[in-house]
Formats: C-alpha cells, sequence, structure tokens
C-alpha cells in the first residue's frame, strides 16, 4: 500500500478522518504539542493492517481530515515513498497497533507536565487528587529509554502496554504514549492525565507533604470513572463543536 493523503470525503472511514483531524488542532490549542513533532494515529482496518497517522513536518494546528497518511502495520516500504511518514512516527506507532491490539488509538505527545514526570527518578504519579486517582494501575512506567521511536523502540513499548487495563505509558526521559478504544477515548484519557501531572508537579514544588489517596480508595476512584460511560465522547462532541462554530478547516 502507498502512503495516501485524501483531498475529497470518499474514503469509508472519514468520520475517524475528522475524529483524529480534530485531535491534532485541539491539542494544539492546549499547548501540548511540540512543533512539528509527535504523532497520533487510528486504526480504520484492523483486517487490512491499516492505520491513519499524522504527515511529516506538519504543525497539528494545520492538520486537516484529509491531510492525513493512511498506512499498513506490515509495509516498511512507505518509508522510502515521496510523502514518507516521521520514520520515528512509523516506528512506535506501526509496533504499537500490531503488537497492542487493544491500542486502536494512539496518542504520543511530550506535553511539559507529564514529561516532567518522565523525566523524574521517581516517575510514579502517585494519587493526590481524583485525576490522578483515576490512572492508579492503569499506567506503566518504561524505565529503558533506548533513544528515538525507531521499529525495535516501537515495539518495546508495545510489549510494556501488552495488558489491557494499561493505557498510559509514562515514556522515561521521553514523554507520554496514551491509548483508547477510540478518539475520543484516547483524548480525554490525554487530557486528564496531563491534568493529573500537573497537579502533582506543582504539589510537589510546595515542598509540603502530601495528602496521598489510599491505594484502596484510588482503585475505587479508577474502577468507577472506567465504569462512567459518557464523558469522553461528551467532552469530545464539545471540542468538535467548538471548532466548526470557529469555522475550523479539521473537518476538511
Amino acid at each position: 500500500m502507498a502512503v495516501t493523503a485524501l483531498s475529497q470525503k470518499k474514503d469509508d472511514h472519514w468520520q475517524k478522518r475528522v475524529d483524529l483531524a480534530a485531535a491534532f488542532q485541539w491539542t494544539a490549542r492546549l499547548n501540548m504539542h511540540e512543533a512539528v513533532a509527535n504523532h497520533f494515529s487510528l486504526i480504520v482496518n484492523e483486517k487490512e493492517k491499516t492505520f491513519l497517522i499524522n504527515p511529516n513536518q506538519k504543525h497539528f494546528s494545520n492538520i486537516k481530515a484529509s491531510d492525513l497518511l493512511e498506512l499498513n502495520w506490515d509495509n516498511r516500504s512507505v518509508l522510502n515513498q515521496p510523502n514518507a511518514p516521521d520514520a520515528t512516527a512509523w516506528g512506535l506507532h506501526s509496533s504499537i497497533h500490531k503488537y497492542c491490539k487493544h491500542a486502536i488509538c494512539a496518542l504520543h505527545i511530550h506535553s511539559t507536565y507529564a514529561t516532567v514526570l518522565a523525566s523524574l527518578a521517581d516517575s510514579k504519579l502517585l494519587p493526590v487528587d481524583q485525576n490522578s486517582a483515576m490512572f492508579f494501575n492503569r499506567y506503566v512506567i518504561d524505565e529503558g529509554y533506548g533513544g528515538l521511536a525507531f521499529e525495535s523502540e516501537g515495539k518495546r513499548c508495545a510489549n510494556l502496554m501488552s495488558d489491557p487495563k494499561v493505557k498510559v505509558l509514562v515514556m522515561g526521559n521521553h514523554g507520554i504514549l496514551v491509548i483508547g478504544n477510540s478518539v475520543a477515548d484516547a483524548f480525554d484519557r490525554m487530557y486528564y492525565f496531563e491534568r493529573a501531572c500537573k497537579t502533582y508537579i506543582l504539589a510537589l514544588q510546595t515542598g509540603k507533604p502530601l495528602r496521598v489517596i489510599s491505594d484502596a480508595i484510588a482503585e475505587k476512584v479508577a474502577c468507577q470513572i472506567d465504569n462512567f460511560s459518557g464523558d469522553d465522547s461528551n467532552h469530545f462532541n464539545e471540542i468538535k463543536l467548538i471548532l466548526d462554530k470557529e469555522g475550523s478547516d479539521y473537518a476538511s
């Protein structure tokens, strides 16, 4: 399969393109992007091993649905074709979708507070508030950063997320990778993880003792939020509504 992007709304997964493009543009709005780096991906046909990903060197705020590349995670030859994806985007996301079957959507960013957490010798996110408690036992820390996320590094990261309960990878010395069963699911989780990290890092900066929630209550909160349906899709639909009202081109 060649590297492709669309100029017309003719494929059978157009809404998935629209949703992923909205996630790019809103992530830039939140200042959680990094120049023209970082990457989001979304499976469109598991049987055909195809997924969407952002084009190389395009700012998140400029990405439209028709810009997204559709790739096959077994076809490495795309890296040698015109309009090839970022090699690290390919290395990380092709591996995540190939080896981590519950990762329908994968969002990789270097957002400020999550990356600060990933830079600490102890990168655990203690449950000090409701937002951080929602991730209790639902993230894993990569302690073995090995450089840019080419294929071997991508496969290693995918193996760390083999447990379906794990939804966030704190990539030590790097950033985070957040997965979900849809764009709305993954985006909502990414948003709240960054919020939780911000609260935690600011709490550490006070130098005062932390009020840490017990493991039992933290797990209770995480389970409650796991089963609290609707928030992720409502959050994301409101974002798209704002973009639509502003006349954004994300859906074009």
